[in-house]
């Protein structure tokens, strides 16, 4: 990355269309990627292999922000705030591994900022927080018809009924962030 401001963080909340939607309308958010992280197998993954749940990898988002504009930790808050993080396995109707609520960090400062968000949100949850804290290992991109979902595919269904849903939730938490 040519611009020493820039970083990068990789959530996982469930469907990754749900979270890309969510965090391309942050302001200091440069770029968002769908794609798997933190499986088992060897190799590129399919989002075919992916749904299956026999892979171990998270449907992710990999996002990369000026940290000048806005930090890791109000990242989190965001990150947090439009999913479920009590439900293991699970946003909504989408069941399985590959929906868990998971943070990858990507480096020791990024652990322990996820770590110290993750204690200071909890008592906020009526169920107890589950989600996972992980090292980033691997970050694979998903195929391209995933890229930019929800603005190419707003008329659809799920994005309707799920995610339209989320942004709103986002622009009324989250109102100073927005671009």
């Amino acid at each position: 990355m040519a611009n020493k401001n820039l970083e990068l963080a990789t959530f996982g909340g469930g469907c990754f269309w749900c979270t890309e939607a969510v965090f391309q309308e942050v302001k200091g958010v440069e770029k968002v990627v769908s794609g798997y992280s933190g499986g088992n197998v060897p190799g590129h993954p399919t989002y075919r292999e992916i749904c299956s749940g026999l892979t171990g990898h998270a449907e992710v988002i990999q996002v990369m922000f000026n940290a000048h504009t806005i930090s890791y930790e109000e990242l989190l808050v965001i990150f947090m705030t439009t999913h479920d993080p009590t439900t293991l396995n699970r946003q909504g109707a989408d069941r399985g591994t590959q929906y868990r609520s998971v943070i990858y960090y990507h480096n020791e400062k990024q652990k322990e900022i996820a770590e110290i968000v993750l204690k200071e949100m909890t008592p906020y949850y009526e169920n107890p927080v589950v989600t996972e804290i992980s090292p980033l290992d691997v970050f694979y991109e998903a195929e391209r018809e995933h890229q930019d979902y929800y603005s190419n595919n707003q008329e659809q269904g799920y994005c309707s009924f799920v995610i339209t849903p989320k942004l709103a939730k986002l622009r009324k938490l989250h109102a100073d962030k927005l671009k």
